[in-house]
């Protein structure tokens, strides 16, 4: 491709594409062939101009011969990517936008008045009819308030005032329904599966595919934690599957075998043989899009009192403006009344303003799944971290393997990767990490996997058994022993360093020894929180006292508990919601699940658990804890303006009522005041609450 460079700076180029003209869809391909390279870390495509912003890392060179070596024949692009990027969606509604005001504008310059008088006659048709069904159904609302003003202009032949009316209201449509669509789609995106690689089952082994091999009728294997990637039909075993992302069934459902399952649904306890109907992503989008426009999770209580006070209000409305008459018998002033309501601003403005700070979220790499998160993040006191991977950092490491049975430490790591490789937890991940970086094949040699939440694993390897988790699970549960003469040894394992204990029939075999430093900004992200208006921050972890109250004391919170169990977690944040206090819980792994759904904000960390993060209410990205503080100022601005919404709204309605009874304002420029500031409250509704990085 040719191009040109416009502007540069260190990690950050902008080129301008030599093209006579740019799709959607050719946008979109451009921008998933550079979102797919590593070291470009972020791209803005801009077709109208031709234009595309990089940011990247490395090489400057590399980026340049990137974009050199692009053609558009050359790139494979899921069908789903291109269905559902939203481009086609911003593209749509700005010409719709373009095309009403350009249409006013001509017909304002260009047709005589009788013709414009016809045409307002035609189109008054649709807002009368709908307020006649309104009204109909014995409802007094604001598409009777709309009928009635856009009624008496037309009876008074003030088809000026008329037209104003309803080319201010299409405008107000048009910017609610993209607002609206551009919010759904960004959400529906953000929550679509993210699964790259799953378990295809082939001759009775398990081998991990990319998810693209997938087709329909092929059989994959979903262990507990992880997300159902596909539709389809269970063929053998049986497990608890959580369908609350779904369908908002808040009780896990039980499957067995011929029981029809969901993608982006989660296991949450047992193992499942799926034999996969769809490969596509395409129906999971589909199915997210229908449940966030279908359920009420995105709508705050504000939003809920908003609507209905508008609604509310109409019938006041309506009887003010026959007031008014009544006293004056001047049919101006009664007019001026009735162009002006409340209503149409509330219902208008208050979804735009939480739709609006959910895609700014996205923006931050966080995804909030409705509007009522927010509101209960604004309201939050209390908030509750897990510690592992979430106040520490999201790569814990393998320090060391330190051998008990005289076996290779190498050989020990490799038998630990293969129990490991199937459940999502940053401590999992870090043993297959290290075994991937020695190069120690692990191909399946073990029988059927038990994951014990909260404890360890459970299998059996060449007749025998292993067992591999925390030290209440080895010694205490499973009543493993160390070998005789290794009490020493054992004792004098690094302290400042997480153990997970590796047995084989029940003689402790090795102690694998995890480096999870905690997150940098742990401490500052804490102190903020509380500056934000959070007044109790928790810790709970699995770990043992003395490393808790280490990590306590470093990041500076209130409480900390230690040994915990996944109910501990979830009886506290009930208890703590008792007491009447609301509560953010923050986790990545499948212990932190039941907390998660417990509390009034779940926030899972991107890089967790999959099952945690389909519970949680929220996801953020796992680089950075200054996330947290960031979605709670945004909660905190989006509930200001709401308010300051509410403020503007009736301030600017009751002066232009008050200025038309006194007879300083005709109902034409009240209404066209009206609907003015009402569209610059909605503009407003949609900009960026915190200021733009």
């Amino acid at each position: 491709m040719k191009f040109t460079i416009k502007h540069e700076i260190r990690g950050r180029i902008r080129v301008h594409l030599m093209v006579k003209r740019m799709s959607s869809r050719e946008a979109d391909t451009l921008q998933y062939y550079l979102t797919n390279q590593t070291y470009i870390t972020s791209v803005k495509v801009q077709p109208r101009v031709m234009d595309a912003a990089i940011c990247y890392t490395g090489d400057r060179q590399a980026v340049i011969d990137l974009l050199k070596r692009f053609r558009y024949e050359n790139v494979e692009v899921p069908e789903s990517y291109l269905e559902h990027s939203g481009r086609e969606i911003n593209d749509v509604y700005w010409e719709k936008l373009v095309d009403k005001i350009v249409l006013r504008a001509g017909s304002q310059l260009f047709l005589p008045y009788p013709v414009r008088a016809g045409l307002t006659a035609w189109k008054s048709v649709k807002y009368l009819w709908h307020g006649a069904r309104t009204l109909a159904k014995r409802r007094i609302e604001v598409p009777v308030l709309d009928a009635t003003a856009i009624g008496v202009s037309m009876l008074r032949r003030d088809f000026d005032t008329a037209s104003s009316v309803m080319f201010l209201l299409g405008v107000g449509e048009i910017l609610e329904e993209w607002t609206h669509k551009k919010s759904v789609g960004d959400l529906a995106r953000s929550m679509s599966l993210q699964v790259d690689k799953v378990w295809l089952r082939t001759d009775e082994q398990d081998v991990l595919v990319p998810v693209t091999k997938i087709q329909p009728g092929d059989q994959v294997v979903v262990r507990t934690g992880n997300v159902i990637p596909f539709d389809g039909i269970v063929t053998k075993g049986e497990a608890m599957v959580n369908q609350a992302a779904l369908t908002g069934e808040s009780m896990p459902v039980h499957k067995i075998i011929g029981k029809y399952v969901y993608a982006g649904t989660a296991v949450e306890e047992g193992s499942l043989l799926i034999r996969v109907k769809e490969a596509g992503g395409s129906s999971r989008y589909e199915k997210i899009v229908t449940m966030i426009e279908e359920s009420e999770k995105l709508k705050s209580s504000l939003e809920g009192k908003a609507e209905h006070l508008a609604d509310k209000l109409v019938p006041y409305t309506l009887a003010g403006t026959g007031l008014v008459y009544l006293l004056t018998r001047n049919v101006t002033k009664a007019l001026s009344v009735l162009m002006v309501d409340f209503s149409c601003a509330l219902k208008l403005a208050m979804p735009i303003s939480v739709l609006s700070a959910i895609r700014e979220a996205s923006h931050y790499h966080m995804t909030v799944k409705g509007g009522k998160y927010l509101e209960a993040m604004a309201e939050a006191d209390t908030i509750v971290f897990d510690k592992t991977g979430t106040l520490t950092e999201a790569k814990p490491t393998v320090a060391e393997v330190v051998s008990f049975n005289g076996a290779d430490p190498d050989e020990l790591l490799r038998i630990a990767a293969c129990m490991e490789e199937h459940f999502p937890h940053s401590m999992a991940k870090a043993v297959v990490d290290a075994a991937k970086k020695r190069n120690l094949t692990h191909e399946e040699m073990h029988s059927k996997v038990e994951y014990i939440v909260a404890h360890g694993i459970s299998t059996r390897i060449e007749g025998r058994k292993a067992i591999i988790g925390s030290h209440h699970f080895v010694f205490e549960d499973e009543k493993c022993v160390i070998p005789e003469g290794m009490e020493e040894q054992f004792e004098a394992l690094p302290a400042e360093y997480s153990h997970l204990y590796l047995a084989i029939e029940q003689v402790l075999a090795a102690v694998i020894c995890i480096q999870d430093p905690l997150r940098q900004e742990a401490r500052q992200v804490v102190e903020t929180l509380k500056q934000e208006g959070i007044r109790k921050v928790v810790m709970m972890t699995g770990d043992s006292e003395r490393t808790a109250r280490a990590i306590a004391q470093k990041v500076g919170v209130d409480e900390y508990y230690s040994e915990v169990l996944p109910e501990d977690k979830a009886k506290f944040v009930e208890l703590e919601k008792a007491a009447g206090r609301k509560v953010i819980m923050i986790g990545d792994g499948v212990n932190d699940s039941p907390a998660l759904s417990a509390a009034d904000v779940g926030i899972a960390i991107q890089d967790g658990a999959a099952i945690a993060r389909e519970i949680a209410d929220v996801t953020i990205g796992a680089e950075d804890l200054d996330e947290i503080v960031t979605l709670k100022r945004i909660s905190n601005l989006l509930m200001k303006r709401i308010h300051q919404n509410y403020r503007s709204i009736v301030g600017i309605n009751a002066g232009l009522i008050a200025l038309g009874i006194g007879g300083v304002l005709q109902p034409t420029t009240s209404a066209l005041l009206h609907n003015t500031s009402t569209l610059a409250i909605s503009l407003r509704s949609m900009g960026n609450l915190l200021e733009t990085k």
